[in-house]
């Protein structure tokens, strides 16, 4: 159902389709190869959210997928402190939190636009998204994953920070968010 949603959009003239994060699940070879199959016939690209495991531990990302190639085009900077990121595990063999890529790909570009990547709680905070705006990003791209805050407004407030950042940097934003 997803490759239809993704597939249609494409037919209606969409040259990038946004999905939210963790939308892929487990990114991996076999994903991916599906993926580019689905897409093979179309001019789109999609961006959507995943995650790829490690040997030690697990990036929270956005990969792009088009026809023709797919790739991870950004890792996570700062993911959720104590639930996903846990540097402690690092000095012990039980590894397995997410790791934070905290000077990586503030801006990362996408069918021709330097785009400032968001995932989730980066949006809530000011680090990523100055980072972002020091390396010239022409559109911000909020991701989010809301489904376990229903009942709160946690995806509120994140949309109201992001849209408020990119307002203060006078930038385009899309949003992407499953709830």
């Amino acid at each position: 159902m997803l490759m239809a949603l993704v597939r249609e959009r494409a037919a209606s003239g969409a040259r990038v389709v946004i999905l939210p994060e963790s939308t892929l699940g487990f990114w991996t070879q076999t994903l991916e190869g599906l993926w580019i199959k689905a897409l093979r016939d179309s001019n789109v690209t999609l961006l959507a959210g995943a995650a790829v495991l490690e040997r030690h531990g697990y990036d929270n990302v956005m990969v792009a997928i088009s026809g023709r190639r797919a790739n991870v085009l950004y890792r996570e900077r700062m993911p959720v402190p104590v639930s996903m990121w846990q540097p402690w595990t690092t000095w012990t063999a039980a590894g397995g939190g997410a790791r934070a890529h905290f000077f990586a790909n503030p801006v990362v570009e996408l069918a021709g636009t330097r785009i400032a990547p968001v995932i989730c709680y980066e949006q809530l905070i000011a680090w990523p998204i100055l980072q972002s705006m020091w390396f010239g990003a022409e559109t911000v791209v909020a991701v989010g994953n809301g489904w376990w805050t229903h009942g709160s407004s946690i995806v509120d407030i994140q949309k109201a920070s992001i849209t408020a950042w990119a307002q203060l940097f006078a930038l385009p934003l899309v949003m992407s968010f499953n709830t």
